[in-house]
């Protein structure tokens, strides 16, 4: 067995800025640890997993490196890296390195996008593959949206008994299906002649038009839209519908979110990295991490959903809610920050208050996914989860709402739903 998280590259993310400007956004800290994490570690509790790769067209830089040197020390399994020369798409970038994949004789993969959070039921995807079609069938897990969410996602529409895909509609302009494609997918080697027949085809269309210059282009396969819908009623394509929890992670309002679901996950899963209240401790309230070399006054009260990162100090009577406070910021005694992103090394001065609006799907509906909101509505900035991105001073007494801030700004007064550039 093996693993293949696909995680993107530099020119994706702009949803994700400011914060996507310091860290490749799979590095992002969710819930205390690099968002891929997540995805490692789920892989690498699946007996037999001999390999992780992760491929995308970042430059390998120095934060890549390290994560994955301790990813590997920590989890005894081997990872790598590898690097896609241009943008190919979803299933390009697989079949490109199709021979790095198969090496050592893998008899199947997973494939696993970088921008999802998600329980992984990946054991369970295995013992379903071997229950449901044949030796080259493949799975797609799958979860329900509501109606009207499920337009925003690849949808599903399969055999209630035998659970085989019968259509498959990326992002449709109409109702299909209440079931969603999640992202995660297992494969067997038989999906690179499908993915070859898709390549082959790009080739020939581009030979009928000569005058483009599309070398690269043929190169450019989509797993969602050129292989599932020639898949779906073959009898090789089936669905696995996990009630688990599953969120995209678009935007760095939905980083917090996702930071709750998997904080949620941390009491089962690794209840070591909770806070616990202690004597001279903060007040803990719900699901906490706080990152060992954190300061934090015994008078703070911390909580719930809220993760604190390296080196972070917190001063006296603070209240954080609902937040992500990155290493090396500092929050002086008596701020307030609730629905907020605190980027890297930032300061917030004395009795201020730093506040969002969260986006958080809707409570009373247990279908209901996190919307990737516009920034702009009717010419406004909707109101959306506060973030202030690395180096940014705010001065004490003042208050800040529904705002991002761009790295190394000194703010001098209090703002309201605005991009300070």
């Amino acid at each position: 067995l093996k693993a293949v998280i696909l995680i993107g590259g530099p020119q994706k993310g702009t949803r994700f800025r400011p914060l996507s400007f310091e860290v490749p956004k799979p590095l992002f800290p969710v819930a205390g640890v690099p968002m891929v994490q997540h995805h490692i570690e789920a892989c690498a509790k699946v007996p037999g997993m001999k390999e992780i790769l992760l491929m995308g067209f970042y430059q390998p830089n120095e934060a890549l490196n390290r994560f994955l040197v301790s990813a590997q020390q920590e989890l005894k399994v081997p990872i790598r890296y590898l690097q896609e020369y241009a943008a190919l798409g979803t299933g390009g970038g697989i079949y490109h390195f199709r021979d790095q994949i198969l090496s050592g004789g893998a008899e199947a993969f997973f494939v696993l996008n970088a921008d999802v959070c998600s329980e992984f039921p990946l054991q369970e995807m295995l013992e379903f593959r071997q229950q449901h079609g044949d030796v080259d069938s493949f799975v797609i897990l799958g979860t329900t949206a509501n109606r009207t969410q499920a337009l925003n996602y690849g949808c599903i529409v399969a055999n209630v008994d035998t659970k085989e895909v019968q259509h498959y509609v990326e992002k449709p302009s109409t109702f299909v299906s209440e079931i969603i494609n999640c992202g995660i997918y297992l494969f067997t080697p038989a999906i690179f002649q499908h993915i070859g027949e898709v390549f082959q085809r790009n080739q020939q269309e581009l030979a009928l038009e000569e005058s483009s210059n599309g070398w690269q282009r043929a190169e450019v396969i989509r797993l969602e839209q050129d292989v599932f819908t020639a898949l779906a009623g073959s009898g090789k394509l089936y669905v696995y519908k996990t009630d688990g929890f599953w969120s995209q992670i678009k935007s760095a309002g939905s980083a917090i979110y996702a930071s709750r679901l998997y904080l949620n996950q941390y009491s089962k899963s690794h209840p070591e990295r909770l806070a616990q209240n202690k004597p001279g401790g903060p007040i803990i309230r719900g699901n906490v991490y706080i990152h060992p070399t954190a300061s934090i006054d015994s008078t703070a009260v911390l909580g719930p959903n809220v993760s604190i990162g390296e080196g972070v100090t917190v001063g006296a009577g603070v209240r954080v809610r609902e937040s992500i406070v990155l290493h090396g910021a500092s929050l002086h005694d008596h701020t307030c920050v609730l629905n907020t992103i605190v980027g890297w090394d930032s300061t917030i001065g004395r009795w201020a208050r730093v506040e969002g609006t969260p986006s958080d799907p809707n409570p009373n509906d247990p279908y209901a996914k996190i919307d990737s909101e516009t920034l702009f509505r009717d010419g406004r900035l909707t109101p959306s989860i506060t973030i202030l991105g690395c180096s940014v001073t705010i001065p004490a007494e003042v208050v800040i709402l529904n705002s991002i801030v761009l790295p190394h700004k000194e703010l001098s007064r209090s703002y309201k739903n605005q991009i300070i550039l």
